[in-house]
């Protein structure tokens, strides 16, 4: 049956995607300003490519690539599609230009649609089905490339000094504090319906929970500003050991972005450098400093399952950042990857990475959902990121 729901977001998320990209000049599309981070072309090229070659070449009779040489450049990190360039040297390649990736773009999306249009009159229902799905994994997966287009972007911005505003409106607001409490409880955490979910999020299972609070709203830029008064990059008791040999070896003494100017802090954001605000909620922290923060407040960093409970119980929307937990990313009792070339999505990186839960502001409206497990390591902290506190109760 043709699934005309499914094909409206296909074509409403590649046109997000270009939309991202009206504020960015091309000079900046092409740059690769640390290794962590991809120039804005590739991310609009890597998106095409997981479209090209898990669709049309892997449903479309005798569909030939639009430029062969493409899967080595656009290919991130599936070693069962061949070989590809390392991530630290895709800012490397000068073509192909932002304007012929778009051309690439186009040629994509059009074969696309029109297999979908002339596949219903041919596939078993069977075939269509595995079609689909990975049609869903394709849009879900460009909306995170879509978030991370942002932190990409934000940080080449601030790395070329010159503090541009890309301008975006929905930036981290003024937030209120308010404390939920919760009672020692058997909770079902992971995804159990039917919707879409990434293989990370499954199976549902269920978990002992001790009773804790947990903080609704984040801890703000004032808050973490004593902490840095207080000597917190200095305190090494508040402090895991690999993460103060990051402080100390990198010489980090406030969370990324903010800027101290004769006494006065600035923060850059997607809108320039701005005068630090003091009632927003801190933001692009590390696990490291998340944990540190935590111990010198006399709290902790929830759990991944305790940030579900909360998520879900108490109707959260999506936050405005993603918020740290203390959880170790791995995989839930009974995981199973993905099927063929997909199974690299998720499961290979379970290991030295940190949960975080919650969404954020620049996370795509409809992708979030509270069984969502982000992770990144450690010391990251070029993503939207914040704090949420928790405390055991007796």
């Amino acid at each position: 049956m043709y699934n005309s729901t499914l094909i409206e977001r296909f074509k409403e998320t590649r046109a997000h995607s270009l939309e991202l990209c009206e504020n960015i000049h091309s000079e900046d599309m092409c740059l690769q300003v640390a290794p962590f981070v991809s120039p804005t072309k590739w991310h609009l090229a890597h998106t095409t490519w997981f479209f090209e070659e898990l669709v049309l070449k892997q449903f479309k009779k005798n569909y030939q690539r639009y430029n062969e040489d493409f899967p080595f450049y656009f290919n991130s990190y599936y070693k069962s599609a061949g070989e590809h360039c390392p991530q630290s040297q895709r800012g490397e390649i000068s073509t192909p230009t932002p304007e012929e990736i778009y051309c690439y773009r186009d040629h994509v999306d059009c074969e696309v649609l029109l297999f979908l249009k002339d596949q219903n009159l041919s596939q078993s229902a069977e075939e269509q089905s595995k079609l689909y799905k990975i049609l869903e994994i394709g849009i879900n997966h460009e909306q995170q490339h879509q978030e991370l287009i942002l932190m990409d972007i934000k940080y080449t911005l601030f790395s070329n000094k010159n503090f541009i505003s890309y301008g975006f409106k929905n930036e981290p607001a003024k937030l209120s504090k308010k404390e939920n409490e919760y009672k020692e409880e058997v909770f079902k955490v992971g995804h159990s319906k039917s919707s879409f979910h990434f293989d990370n999020e499954f199976p549902a299972h269920k978990t002992y929970l001790q009773s804790f609070s947990i903080s609704e709203d984040y801890v703000t830029n004032r808050e973490y500003l004593n902490f840095i008064n207080d000597n917190g990059y200095k305190n090494h008791k508040l402090w895991l050991s690999l993460g103060y040999d990051w402080v100390n070896e990198n010489k980090i003494t406030s969370p990324l972005y903010w800027l101290n100017d004769k006494d006065q802090w600035h923060e850059f954001t997607l809108n320039g450098l701005k005068p630090l605000d003091l009632d927003k909620p801190v933001s692009h922290i590390s696990y490291f400093e998340a944990d540190a923060f935590a111990k010198w407040s006399g709290a902790r960093l929830p759990t991944e399952f305790e940030a579900e409970k909360f998520l879900s119980s108490s109707n959260q929307p999506q936050g405005y950042l993603w918020n740290w937990t203390q959880s170790h990313y791995s995989p839930y009792p009974g995981f199973r990857e993905f099927n063929g070339m997909l199974s690299e999505y998720n499961g290979k990186f379970m290991c030295n990475q940190f949960v975080l839960k919650g969404g954020c502001f620049a996370t795509p409206k409809g992708h979030y959902r509270h069984t969502y497990r982000n992770f990144y390591k450690p010391s990251d902290r070029w993503m939207f990121s914040g704090i949420r506190l928790a405390k055991d109760l007796k």
